[in-house]
């Protein structure tokens, strides 16, 4: 057998963006000065189009009306203009169907004219509508196979924007992707309904708190955490090819222990790379603000400046799409899967959502004095009766084949939903609902005992890293999004749940007014009881510890561990209730939705199962085999004797797990074949990794095929 080539040969000149220069001055030039060059933004539009027809667009838009055909043709053609001088030949209506990735169909520009030359032509129906084959994307049942037609929708709220390639460009038209019988076939679709539901319903108790706003839009910045390899690992390993995550790898000498990877300086290689993704990402209008090394060796995280919900998803999608497609100028592959290598730390995304309104105030913002400003109290007490109402649909919102190897490991927030607010907060709200001691916390500050250090504001509580919804000081953070993810369905859900919430609050703070209580009594009596209701989700300790669990489960909390133990929570009572009331989901959509995630779980899991017994049989097997017969044939007694053994367990681990690939269940329904594969195709395939580990540090180097996490991980 060929030895495997242990050292990737890169060099700088293959992986600098300049041949062998970095270029940073061309790099810094460009996030200084390019950002949103090539995003069809508000003021290229009021640069390109006649002063009324912006006016038209900006109203129409405002008033969420659909465009006349007039002002459709004028948009398309000085959006084409546009994108033409950038290079674009060809157009797509880019979308985001339920694969959690995104999809576009390439058209052209150009049409012929029958005199042998052709014109470039972009009409509004073209801007405005599109139809790709519906059929041959998830439905969950919606659209048959024979059921082609769909459509996409023109969303003129999140801009248009190209992306380069190094042979032309590409306008990309963000869209909302439906059926021809008029459901949601996409994330986009019911994030926009949530957003404008907890709009109405937020807009409802300003005017009943005295404030005056026209809009309240959710906002998002999600931190997303990655890791890189370099790309001939990636392809000596069918099991990251095919799944994303290794299947087999032995625990190496040296992981994450030392801690010394998180926040160290980041390798020249990757800065390079880190820099070019953010060059790009600034031409296309998202707002990078942070980057660094992860705890895991090869992982890190970059972050952007939180934004509109509908524009941050998209930014998101945009993100993973533009980090995965640079890698690979630098011999380097990116991988987002939540748990690429068993051991050490798996990737999240953060995702931090708040709610703000159209005259500049973050509702989620308790300035100063927390116990006194009731806009925050109000709006945080929603938050908080929205995620106890519905802690289950919340994690289920975030369940995923490759989330249950993370969420609940001492790296990831755990499978029950709380609250962290922090010290600060607890104590105002205690106060408030026992009417005794003092809410206010005094200002502090932090000594460091040195002269020329300065002294440090203190904030009233320090933060909980195991808490999977967190507040960070004038937001929540939701940790527990897989690192894959789309933001669509956890913000919907966020946003639906909040706006049942706040409208609950609403209801009993206008019968209270009507009755002649102050607004500020009503609003303290509103919080006193709220905290007393759903106190029980707010959690400061150890996330991670037995003791939580065990606390959490008097509390009445849910624990749902496993993808099938909370996907069904997509289509309860009381989720169809809220999601149908608000118009965000029907009943239909939300089943197909159900019916979408249950099935990429259990086809996940089989395409893991049957990579796992090929790798195993045709390529760990012959290695072993190889070493036991050496061993056998120069007579080494001992080690023959702890080989053996270890080769026949191989064995049989193989055939158990063959057989459990093989033997699925008939005419169950697609929960229970998502409950067999989690109990007897995933502990076989922990069977058969198990003994493959054990060999892995037994068998010559040179006779194993697969390249070791001491390599992967560590080759910068």
């Amino acid at each position: 057998m060929p030895t495997r080539t242990r050292t990737p040969n890169v060099t700088a000149a293959q992986w600098s963006p300049n041949g062998g220069a970095l270029g940073q001055a061309d790099l810094t030039q460009a996030s200084a000065n390019r950002f949103g060059d090539n995003v069809f933004s508000i003021a290229v539009q009021r640069q390109r189009l006649p002063k009324a027809v912006f006016r038209q667009l900006e109203a129409t838009v405002a008033k969420g009306q659909p465009l006349e055909p007039a002002l459709a043709d004028a948009v398309a053609s000085a959006m084409r203009e546009w994108a033409m001088e950038r290079g674009a030949t060809h157009y797509t209506h880019w979308f985001q169907p339920l694969t959690g990735s995104t999809a576009e169909k390439h058209d052209s520009f150009y049409g012929p004219t029958g005199d042998g030359t052709a014109i470039a032509e972009f009409s509004g129906k073209e801007l405005i509508q599109g139809e790709p084959d519906a059929s041959s994307f998830p439905s969950g049942g919606i659209r048959s196979t024979f059921e082609a037609r769909g459509y996409t929708a023109w969303d003129p709220s999140s801009p248009a924007f190209i992306l380069e390639n190094p042979n032309g460009a590409l306008l990309c038209i963000p869209t909302a992707f439906t059926s021809w019988s008029g459901e949601a076939l996409d994330n986009k679709i019911p994030l926009l309904r949530s957003m404008d539901a907890l709009s109405r319903s937020a807009v409802r108790a300003l005017s009943l708190l005295g404030e005056t706003a026209q809009h309240v839009f959710t906002t998002v910045g999600a931190e997303q955490e990655y890791f890189l390899i370099d790309e001939q690992y990636y392809f000596e390993r069918p099991d990251l090819l095919t799944t994303g995550r290794t299947l087999f790898g032995a625990k190496p000498p040296k992981g994450q222990e030392l801690d010394d990877h998180y926040f160290g300086s980041i390798p020249e290689r990757v800065l390079a790379y880190m820099l070019e993704v953010e060059r790009e990402l600034a031409k296309l209008g998202v707002p990078i603000k942070t980057r660094h090394n992860e705890v895991a060796p090869g992982q890190y995280e970059v972050a952007p400046i939180f934004e509109n919900s509908n524009i941050g998803a998209d930014h998101q999608q945009i993100t993973m799409q533009v980090l995965q497609n640079i890698a690979r100028r630098y011999g380097l592959v990116c991988l987002l899967h939540e748990k690429p290598f068993a051991g050490v730390n798996g990737s999240g995304k953060h995702n931090n959502w708040s709610m703000g309104t159209d005259t500049g105030i973050n509702l989620l913002d308790p300035g100063d004095t927390p116990h006194e400003n009731l806009l925050f109290l109000f709006f945080c007490s929603a938050v908080l009766k929205a995620v106890n109402a519905h802690q289950e649909l919340l994690r289920a919102s975030v369940a995923n084949a490759g989330q249950d190897h993370r969420l609940g490991a001492n790296e990831a927030p755990p499978a029950i939903i709380s609250i962290f607010l922090g010290a600060e907060l607890e104590k105002a709200f205690t106060a408030i609902e026992t009417g005794s001691g003092d809410a206010a916390t005094p200002a502090a500050f932090l000594e460091m005992g040195a002269s020329v250090l300065p002294r440090l504001p203190l904030h009233g509580g320090d933060r909980n890293r195991t808490s999977p919804f967190a507040f960070t000081g004038n937001k929540f953070e939701f940790r527990a999004l897989g690192s894959s993810m789309s933001l669509g369905m956890p913000n919907t859900i966020l946003n639906t749940i909040t706006a049942q919430a706040i409208d609950q609050l609403s209801d009993v703070l206008e019968s209270a007014t009507n009755g002649g209580t102050s607004i500020e009594e009503a609003v303290l009596e509103i919080v006193k009881s709220t905290w007393a209701d759903n106190k029980r989700i707010v959690f400061s300790g150890d996330g991670y510890s037995d003791e939580w669990h065990a606390e959490a489960e008097s509390r009445g909390l849910a624990n749902l561990r496993q993808s099938p133990d909370a996907l069904p929570w997509l289509v309860k009572e009381q989720t169809v209730e809220v999601f149908s009331k608000y118009n965000v989901l029907s009943e239909r959509e939300l089943e197909a939705r159900y019916e979408v995630a249950v099935e990429q779980y259990v086809t996940t899991i089989n395409i893991e199962g049957e990579t796992a017994a090929a790798i195993a049989r045709t390529m760990l097997l012959p290695a072993a085999v190889r070493w036991l017969g050496t061993l056998q044939q120069v007579g080494v007694a001992k080690l023959t004797e702890e080989t053996g053994p270890l080769v026949d367990e191989f064995v049989e681990a193989i055939l158990v797990l063959e057989a459990a690939n093989r033997d699925h269940p008939e005419g169950v329904d697609a929960l229970e074949e998502a409950k067999y594969v989690q109990g007897t195709v995933i502990p076989a395939m922990n069977g058969v990794r198990e003994i493959a580990d054990k060999l892995e540090k037994i068998v010559p180097d040179d006779l194993w095929p697969l390249p070791k996490y001491s390599e992967i991980l560590f080759i910068k």
